[in-house]
């Protein structure tokens, strides 16, 4: 391995994991944040404009699950890779195939998605007050999605390299810059005039070109990404890894948001009260997941590398310690959570029955949340062993198997109650799938277990 990689197929496997995921925690916490401050400040400006966000998110979300199963299909590539010990030019090479090809495949979705909009956001049930807000959103947005995509990649073979310092350090940096122009292109200040919903769009737009371009030339001083005298050798087998993971991680991360949609309509038969309360809490349980996440981030290399490197005890342990932290952290936040329900529910929700609903959802839910960070610590433990179809299967299954049915018939017969119990119920069946699914594609494997795998 060059100087620029850390190996994680030595030392402790739980410090191996500490050090991954530990950074991660921050970057994703700033990633969360730019989406809260921009619901934020065009709340100020009116009803449509926040309204917008509203139709908006759940559309980038899904388009933005496109980046996140590249970045799982070059991790899972390039971590495997400089665990066999391959060369690393040949490491570098692949990486910049790999970013040259999400680029493309960013720049495809971006066009689509700007022609595709106004009918899109129409069939979505946006007034014409509203689709005038989203119009000056989305062109920006668009054109911003490439660059986005340049930097999660790259931020993907940094951590797949061991770096999860550099990755978050971007992340950080990308949200500070978002959220410092958010205010200043939406409201304007001297000479800067304001450009409202646009201006939302414009500072998202800024943040990530300029970090692109940073990480970028970040990663080729580096030697992360290189040309090496051949940039499009073996290119077809980079592409086919990429998607061979790639497209089935895409579609797993997409899944959650579409069936979380679903589910919100079921919670919509019990009012407008239950809607607010239910999307508070979900905002509150996201930001009590973000630890899982981290540690969804940091297990993809460490299993990746030992995974590469024939370590298979050592990738094991990974997944082991994964699942006590996601036990102990997720039996921990819900008993904050039931003890300190109404409280935290009282600081996003608007207040009376709407802050009562999000109180109950996170009293019961809370205690069943170690359960989803079972399935996404396992999903990126097994898209690094390239068993992204596993990961698509566990997601696939917890939300349209599970959660989507018991959550319309539990409302029908337990009214609100009944989706807070078909969300445990998800939960608690999706850790014992995860538990399974780990099993199954060989993640628990030991050495006594190699004639079984070879």
């Amino acid at each position: 391995m060059s100087e620029n990689t850390r190996d994680l197929t030595k030392g402790p496997v739980w410090w191996a994991l500490v050090i991954m995921s530990a950074p991660m925690s921050l970057g994703i916490l700033a990633v969360l944040s730019v989406g809260l401050v921009d619901a934020f400040f065009l709340g100020k400006i009116g009803g449509n404009a926040l309204a917008a966000v509203g139709y908006i998110y759940p559309v980038t979300a899904a388009v933005t699950s496109l980046s996140i199963g590249l970045s799982a299909g070059a991790n899972a590539m390039i971590s495997q890779a400089l665990g066999a010990g391959d060369d690393d030019d040949a490491a570098a090479r692949n990486a910049i195939q790999a970013l040259s090809f999400g680029v493309l495949m960013a720049a495809l979705a971006s066009l689509t998605l700007y022609v595709l909009h106004q009918p899109l956001f129409s069939i979505m049930g946006a007034s014409d007050e509203v689709l005038t807000e989203i119009a000056a959103f989305m062109p920006w947005w668009c054109l911003s999605f490439p660059f986005a995509v340049t930097t999660m990649l790259i931020n993907a073979l940094f951590r797949a390299h061991g770096s999860s310092a550099v990755s978050a350090g971007f992340m950080v940096s990308e949200a500070v810059i978002n959220i410092g122009l958010t205010p200043l292109f939406i409201f304007g200040w001297a000479f800067v005039p304001g450009f409202e919903t646009a201006g939302a769009a414009m500072a998202t737009f800024t943040a990530r070109a300029l970090i692109a371009g940073c990480s970028l030339t970040y990663a080729f001083h580096t030697g992360i990404i290189s040309t090496c005298g051949a940039p499009f050798k073996n290119a077809s087998n980079t592409v086919k890894g990429l998607l061979n993971v790639g497209a089935p991680a895409a579609i797993s991360n997409a899944i959650n948001p579409a069936g979380m949609a679903l589910v919100t309509a079921a919670v919509a038969t019990v009012g407008e009260a239950a809607v607010g309360g239910f999307g508070a809490a979900t905002r509150i349980q996201s930001l009590a997941l973000v630890p899982m996440f981290a540690l969804s981030s940091g297990i993809g290399p460490v299993v990746g590398q030992n995974w590469g490197a024939e370590k298979y005890d050592r990738a094991a342990a990974a997944m082991k310690w994964a699942f006590v932290f996601c036990l102990g952290y997720g039996l921990a936040v819900g008993a904050v959570m039931f003890v300190f329900a109404e409280q935290l529910a009282t600081l996003v929700a608007s207040g009376g029955d709407a802050t009562e609903f999000g109180a109950t959802y996170l009293r019961v839910v809370g205690w069943s949340i170690f359960g989803y960070g079972f399935v996404v610590t396992a999903n990126a433990a097994m898209n690094a062993r390239s068993k992204a179809v596993w990961s698509m299967g566990l997601s696939l299954g917890r939300i349209f198997v599970v959660y989507l049915p018991a959550a319309w018939i539990g409302v029908t017969v337990l009214d609100y109650l009944g989706i807070t119990y078909a969300a445990v119920l998800a939960n608690v069946l999706a850790a014992i799938a995860a538990v399974g699914a780990v099993w199954m594609t060989g993640l628990f494997r030991s050495k006594k277990m190699d004639a079984a795998f070879a």
